[in-house]
Order: C-alpha cells, then sequence, then structure tokens
C-alpha cells in the first residue's frame, strides 16, 4: 500500500496511501480493471459517475414527453394545517367559522388556526377580509387530497389567492370526477425511493413523494392551453371560467403518432383509450425489473418509458397498469383483495387481532396508537419513531394460506414467499392491539421515497391525532397492507410484461424543443 523500505525515511509524498497506490498501480497488468469508462451527456446531467441503466433507456420518451400538458406540481398549503384535515367534520367546523362573518378576528387568532398565522407573502388578517368578502363557505370545496401514498385526507380548497400558498388552478381544474392522475417527479432525490410512480382520482399535494410531486392528468377538458408552441402553464384559468364538457386524451402530438401506428386512430373516444400510455407507464413504473436495471437513469431526470411496438401488447401492458392503478387508489374498493372474498393469500394479512383474545373496543380507546409511531418535531413536522414491529416466522396457517393463493394465481409458492417476503411481523398499536402476520416486504413497501405503512401510522400516534383511530382506519391500514401485498405478487407478471415491451421497442422521434425535459 505505498509503503517505503525501511531503511528509508518518509517523504510526506509515500505516506498519503492514495497517492501510493496510484504510484504502484502504473505496474500492474491489468490497469484498465481498475477503471470504468463513463459517459457524460446531457441525459445524465453530465456526470463521471458509473450508471446502471440500461442501453436504449436515453432513447424512450420522458413522462413529460408523452404529455400534451406539462406535469403540474401538487398544491401547497404552508397553514400550519389549517386547510388539511385527517376528520371530514373537524375541518368542516374550522371552515365554517373561519368564513363565518360574525366570527372577530380575535375570536379566530385564539383558536390558534395557522389561517390567523402571518407567514410568507401572507398577510393572514387581510386574506381572511378577502376571502369572506369574495365568498362564503362552500361544502363542495372539502374535497379529498393526496398527502402521502395510500394517505388520502379532506382538504378545503379554494382558488382565493393567498389562501393557498399555491393553490395551482389550472392542475385542480382537471380533478373533476372520474378523472385522475399519474404522478411522478423530475428527478430521484431519496434513497430509498422505491418506484416513483402513483395514481389517484383525488386532488394532490406537493410534497405527497419526496420532495415533490407532479401530476398529470389523463385526461383535459378545455381551458388549458395546449401544445404546440406552449410556455410550461401556470395559473391559466380566470377565477370565474367554467370548464367545458369536452374531454381530451392528455397525450402529446409525437404520442399520439405512436398511437396511430398500432391502428389506434381515436385517443379522445373514450377514457379506456386515452389512459392506454398511462396505465402501460404504471406497469413499467411497477415492474422490480424496470427499477433495478434502469435505477441511475431514473434517478436522473423524469422516468423514460418505453412503448410496445405491437398493439397487443400495448394492451396487455395497459390491462396490467390498470390492476396496479385500482391497488393504489385507496379509495376505490378492490374485489378479492379489500371487497367481497377475499382472496386466501391475503384473508389472512392484518388482521386486528388483540393481545389477551378478547374483542376489541373502539369505544373504549382499544384502537389508540401510543407505541411510538410518529412525534411532533421542530415548526410542527411530524417525525417517524421506531413504534413496536415483532418479527417472526409466519404460523402454518398463514403459510398455508400464501400456498393456496399462489396456485390460485399460477404462482409458484417459492416465488410467492420471494415477493411477500419469508418472514412476517405484527405491528402493534399499543399494549393490547397489534395488526397481525404483516409480510416483510409488505411492511417495507416505499413508493416515492416513503415507507408507505409506517409514514401513514406516523401522523396517527394518538398524541398527535388527539383520539384513538377508529374501527373503519384500523380496517384502512389492514386493506392497506392487502393492497400492498397484491403489488407485490403482480411483480412477476409486471416483470414478465417489461422484458416483452424492451424486446420489441418502439423508435421514439428525437425530442422537440418544446418536448425538452431539462428545466
Amino acid at each position: 500500500m505505498g509503503q517505503l523500505p525501511p531503511d528509508e525515511p518518509p517523504t510526506g509524498f509515500e505516506t498519503c496511501s492514495k497517492r501510493g497506490d496510484l504510484v504502484h498501480s502504473l505496474d500492474s497488468d491489468n490497469f484498465d480493471d481498475g477503471y470504468e469508462i463513463t459517459n457524460p451527456a446531457a441525459t445524465n446531467r453530465y456526470s463521471f459517475r458509473s450508471s446502471i441503466v440500461s442501453s436504449d433507456y436515453a432513447a424512450w420518451p420522458t413522462m413529460a414527453e408523452l404529455a400534451d400538458v406539462d406535469p403540474s406540481l401538487g398544491i401547497l398549503e404552508n397553514r400550519r394545517g389549517a386547510l388539511v384535515s385527517i376528520d371530514r367534520v373537524t375541518l368542516e367546523q374550522r371552515m365554517r367559522m373561519y368564513y363565518d362573518k360574525g366570527v372577530s378576528w380575535e375570536s379566530l387568532v385564539a383558536t390558534g388556526s395557522g389561517l390567523s398565522k402571518d407567514a410568507a407573502r401572507f398577510d393572514a388578517r387581510n386574506a381572511r377580509t378577502k376571502a369572506i368578502t369574495v365568498e362564503g363557505f362552500e361544502e363542495q370545496s372539502i374535497r379529498r387530497l393526496m398527502v402521502r401514498p395510500m394517505d388520502q385526507r379532506w382538504c378545503y380548497y379554494t382558488r382565493v389567492r393567498p389562501i393557498w400558498n399555491e393553490p395551482r388552478t389550472s392542475y385542480v381544474d382537471q380533478c373533476w370526477e372520474g378523472n385522475a392522475a399519474l404522478v411522478s417527479r423530475r428527478q430521484g432525490v431519496a434513497d430509498p425511493e422505491g418506484t416513483p410512480f402513483f395514481f389517484t382520482s383525488a386532488v394532490g399535494a406537493q410534497h405527497a413523494l419526496s420532495t415533490d410531486a407532479y401530476y398529470v392528468p389523463l385526461r383535459l377538458r378545455p381551458g388549458i392551453t395546449a401544445r404546440p408552441g406552449k410556455a410550461k402553464q401556470e395559473a391559466l384559468f380566470a377565477p370565474d371560467m367554467v370548464l367545458g364538457e369536452a374531454e381530451t386524451a392528455n397525450l402529446s402530438p409525437a404520442a399520439r403518432a405512436y398511437l396511430v401506428g398500432l391502428g389506434i386512430f381515436e385517443p379522445d373516444a373514450d377514457a379506456d383509450t386515452a389512459d392506454l400510455i398511462w396505465m402501460h407507464a404504471l406497469a413499467m413504473g411497477y415492474s422490480p425489473a424496470y427499477l433495478v436495471e434502469n435505477a441511475d437513469g431514473l434517478r436522473q431526470d423524469w422516468p423514460r418509458i418505453p412503448l410496445p411496438t405491437a398493439k397487443d401488447a400495448l394492451l396487455a401492458s395497459a390491462a396490467l397498469g390498470r390492476q396496479v392503478a385500482a391497488l393504489l387508489d385507496s379509495d376505490t374498493p378492490v374485489p378479492g383483495v379489500t371487497a367481497g372474498g377475499i382472496r386466501p393469500e391475503l384473508r389472512e394479512i392484518a388482521r386486528v387481532t388483540s393481545t389477551s383474545g378478547r374483542p376489541l373496543d373502539p369505544d373504549a380507546g382499544d384502537l389508540a396508537l401510543t407505541v411510538g409511531w410518529g412525534h411532533a418535531g421542530k415548526a410542527g413536522v411530524i417525525m417517524p419513531g421506531r413504534g413496536r414491529l415483532l418479527p417472526r416466522p409466519y404460523t402454518p396457517e398463514e403459510e398455508t394460506a400464501i400456498r393456496h393463493g399462489a396456485a390460485d394465481l399460477g404462482v409458484a409458492a417459492d416465488d410467492a414467499f420471494a415477493t411477500l417476503g419469508a418472514a412476517t411481523s405484527d405491528v402493534y398499536l399499543n399494549d393490547h392491539a397489534y395488526w397481525r402476520n404483516v409480510p416483510t416486504e409488505v411492511w417495507s413497501f416505499t413508493i416515492g421515497g416513503y415507507q408507505v405503512m409506517k409514514k401513514w401510522l406516523s401522523y396517527r400516534e394518538q398524541s398527535l391525532l388527539g383520539r384513538p383511530l377508529t374501527a373503519a382506519e384500523a380496517t384502512e391500514v389492514r386493506d392497506m397492507a392487502r393492497r400492498l401485498a397484491a403489488l407485490r405478487l403482480l411483480q412477476p407478471a409486471l416483470d414478465a410484461n417489461y422484458r416483452a415491451v424492451i424486446a420489441a421497442t418502439y423508435p421514439w422521434p428525437a425530442a422537440t424543443p418544446e418536448h425538452r425535459s431539462d428545466p
């Protein structure tokens, strides 16, 4: 390691092992073996870091290139949670008080509401005066909000500035009933990140992924400026604009040309056709092989999506993507997973159980989270805690259920255990209640940098929530675990689909200026 013979004094140069190693490497018979060739380019932000990425990745279109309207950041509150709540009734009472002209400013300040506290670009008193002058409380303004993956809450949405820090009206106006959005980010910032894709039919928050979440509405109604020659759009709607009823697919001209090449001529005709490319993108994004083989490429920029050359391949991939979408959208029941006859391999997952075997009584506080899943940090930020997780082997009954379910799915039992995890855990609410049997890979499932189940629990510790969980919320956790387990069990099919697509990939045209993915 660059050492001098004992009879020679050190000079300072040789005592630096790194420099010494470099000098001695000149004598190596395999000098080039210690180095890798890198290719700094715009596609990898001119990085000299070696990359894990498939050879064709840079030729695939980015998520942004597939859309006619640029991905939009979600809405941003910055009002200390005053406009968002886990409990709908609590939010409604808070906002009725805010809009009540009979409630004095001093009374509102006394509640400690974030809407009564000044912030950057927010004069709280003037903002309230403006709000109650131009509008009153509207019950339909209470909407579902995606705060984190599989964590849906309630928000009070108003276009009146500056009540929301960033209301992003252009985006929210496309969040109409029956529409949905693909969710991703500009570049990876979390490690581990898991998959950088999500899907939601709710309005989305800016920080729903780590750090910023961007939303691509699958379909559009009139009011947004589309290509060609558009700049990135923001706040293009007038406050009183009414959207038309006509719907178009949110697909760029190049994406439409791709569909025409497959013999698909009317993407605007119906929702299923409009969604084909986006459901295919979701199927790609939940393939472990896609994530592993393109890890460094995914980290650099918008995710890139390989497109199949055959119509049948696109339809098959989109069908898989629809299964993924249904499992991700926690407001939508999924037969066999959260509704109807539950599949055998999911039936034993995350059952709410008492340590004593007695029935649990939600009204008596038996479902309170009190084992340290979360705590308040500085500036009101919620920090995840260790909680209480008891790893263990599967019981014979749990193992049998997985084997039977795997057989029904046509999956080898060993593959089912590989995707769910070789062991399981009991996840505790408190000293006498727990969710029994949450497989290892279900518990660790990470989307957009957030460990899904643990993140959900961290916000609902009783000291933060101010109450125990309801029976419905305990069931929501059970259903969340079952959805994630079903996603895990789809992985072999998703990988096979990805392999089939990259075996015959559509040659995407070179990027045009309006489709550039750089900022």
